[in-house]
């Protein structure tokens, strides 16, 4: 019974060591800065709201830039104010006219900079979460990629505005992106199995959310160690049976 029992502990904490592990990935997976829409309806407005972990060992994270696109320019943008960080909108000459619900558009938002005061500038295992209401979105099925800049206080610049590509790993900087889908109230013209892909796509978004990682991870561990209890428990009885 006690060599069972043995094996049965070391089980368990090769299990628990392997949780570990897969949480320690997990974590380094989604440190990224991502970006998660309330809503992807084409031709509606939405709030994003854009992660930024600090991923520096010796430097603090002191400014964020985001691009907006410029081919489906969004009209309106609006900051949520963020404690200690300033925030600029900037507006600029569009590359070439754009018709936005009817009208011609030559000038719109093009970039969004927050810079951080030096007492809330990000440090290590901090991040930070910062949000725009915008609008109005573009066709459905359209991929919006928002390129960002992440500025250190060392001035190491690390530019998040790598295009990722279907079936290929995951670049090392991806652009924060999302993708629209059918307009708010209108239904759907494709069948559900037809329109699985951008259904999809908007999973893949959302699940680089930490929180969404750590809960996987954290369910998967637990059945782990759940299964390992229970034949710690088979056995200890069959160490009984074979003692009577």
């Amino acid at each position: 019974m006690k060599t069972s029992i043995r094996r049965t502990l070391k089980t368990l904490t090769a299990a628990t060591a392997t949780a570990g592990l897969i949480a320690l990935g997990a974590t380094a997976a989604s440190a990224h800065v991502t970006v998660n829409p309330d809503d992807t309806g084409a031709n509606g407005y939405t709030h994003l709201t854009f992660n930024v972990p600090n991923e520096s060992p010796t430097a603090k994270t002191s400014k964020l830039e985001v691009k907006l696109p410029t081919d489906t320019p969004f009209t309106s943008v609006s900051v949520k104010p963020v404690e200690g960080w300033s925030a600029q909108v900037i507006t600029s000459d569009l590359p070439k006219p754009v018709t936005v619900s009817g009208t011609t558009v030559t000038k719109a938002p093009s970039s969004v900079v927050w810079t951080a005061d030096a007492t809330h500038q990000l440090g290590q295992n901090e991040y930070q979460a910062f949000s725009l209401s915008v609008g109005k979105l573009p066709a459905a099925g359209t991929t919006v990629t928002l390129k960002a800049a992440q500025t250190y206080t060392d001035g190491t610049v690390v530019n998040w505005d790598e295009q990722s590509a279907e079936g290929q790993p995951e670049p090392k900087h991806p652009a924060p992106s999302f993708t629209t889908t059918a307009e708010d109230g209108t239904a759907p013209a494709a069948s559900p199995a037809a329109a699985s892909p951008a259904a999809a796509a908007q999973t893949s978004e959302t699940s680089s959310d930490p929180a969404a990682v750590w809960g996987i991870v954290l369910g998967a561990a637990g059945f782990v160690l759940g299964a390992t209890a229970l034949g710690l428990v088979l056995a200890g009885r069959r160490g009984r049976t074979a003692a009577k």
